[in-house]
This record gives structure tokens, C-alpha cells and sequence, in this order.
């Protein structure tokens, strides 16, 4: 919605469809600046066209509105990681990679919110408690390949914690030296499940 549009009122009850709009427009918003603290709630208003106000009355200050939107985006997230799981059948070291490798896709195509949600200042200034899902479910998945019997038996925590820290660091990379000459991200997750989950790359495919 171009900046200059009123927006028109929405009808009793619409109140939820109005906060959601906003939170979407928001997530374009962090996506585009790659920064939380250069959004406004303004800024906000202007996108969704509606005056400030109306931001104020479902969100008291930035910080609640960011913590809203970084919430649904890991919500959404986590839905098409479990489709994205369901690609790899009921084989748990493909269904691992095919995990990582949407991970991988998404970060590419949401760079400025994958800087907020784990590079951003915001993450010392509040507790980030839906984050916390992905890591259960990295550990659930880590530890589905050990209990399968392609994975040697470990600490699946530890083990997807170096997983996790693996290919954060690969597509930190990407995301902050984008002309640094790398290998295809695939070939690295596969030697990351190789190395750190000890899975055989048979299994991968």
C-alpha cells in the first residue's frame, strides 16, 4: 500500500485482522532494513495506511511489536519446516538434510529477518521464548537419526547445538559477505551431518 493511501475502517470485530496487518507489514519492514531499531511504528502506520494511533492500540511500543512479528515469522517457519521435513519420508538423516537445506532457502530469502531474529541487539533486550522451538525440534531431529541407528548414540543436544552453531555460521556468512567465495551451502550441511551428526552421506539421498 502506497504511503500516500487511506486506509478505510475496519468493521467492528476486525480488530484482530487489523493487528495482523500490521505485524505483516512490519515483517516487510524488518526484512528491507535488516534492523529493528531502524523501524518505526510510524513507519509502520504509513505502510498499513492508518494513523499511528491505530498501531498504538494493539502495541505499546516498538520493541512489543518486533517480539509480535518475529513470533509469527518463527510460527510460519515452523510450519514449512515440517513440510519440508515430510519431503525426506520416513528416513530421519533425509529428513535432517531436508530440514537444513529449507533453513538454508529461507535465510536466503529473508535475510534482514534472519539478522534481527538471531544477529540484532533485540535478542540482549528480551527473551526471545518462541525461539526456543527450534531448538527442541533440531534436537528432536537430531536425536530421530541416533535412536534409527544412522547416527552413532550421543548427546542429541550437544550434537545439534554444534549442528545448529554449523550452519548458522555458513549462512552468516553468506548473508554478511555476500561475495566471498563459497561452496554451494548443500555441500556444507552434508559435511556437517557427516562430521558432527556422523551420519553416512548414503543415508542423505
Amino acid at each position: 500500500m502506497d504511503a500516500g493511501t487511506t486506509r478505510s475502517r475496519n468493521r467492528r470485530g476486525q480488530g484482530d485482522l487489523l493487528r495482523r496487518e500490521i505485524i505483516d507489514a512490519a515483517l516487510r519492514m524488518l526484512n528491507e532494513l535488516g534492523d529493528d531499531e531502524a523501524l518505526s511504528l510510524r513507519a509502520v502506520a504509513r505502510e498499513v495506511g492508518i494513523a499511528a494511533t491505530s498501531v498504538y492500540i494493539h502495541f505499546s511500543d516498538r520493541d512489543e511489536l518486533v517480539f509480535a512479528a518475529l513470533e509469527q515469522s518463527t510460527t510460519d517457519l515452523l510450519h514449512n519446516l515440517e513440510q519440508a521435513e515430510a519431503s525426506g519420508g520416513d528416513n530421519p538423516v533425509r529428513r535432517l538434510r531436508a530440514r537444513l537445506l529449507f533453513l538454508g532457502s529461507w535465510t536466503r530469502e529473508y535475510a534482514g529477518l534472519y539478522k534481527v531474529l538471531h544477529e540484532s541487539t533485540l535478542n540482549r533486550r528480551m527473551h526471545l521464548i518462541f525461539k526456543e522451538e527450534l531448538s527442541v525440534r533440531a534436537i528432536a531431529a537430531v536425536q530421530a537419526c541416533m535412536d534409527a541407528g544412522l547416527a552413532p548414540a550421543d548427546d542429541a543436544a550437544a550434537v545439534a547445538l554444534d549442528l545448529r552453531s554449523a550452519v548458522h555460521g555458513a549462512v552468516s556468512i553468506r548473508i554478511n559477505e555476500p561475495e566471498a567465495d563459497l561452496p554451494p551451502l548443500a555441500d556444507q550441511v552434508d559435511r556437517f551431518l557427516q562430521k558432527l551428526v556422523g551420519v553416512s552421506i548414503e543415508h542423505m539421498f
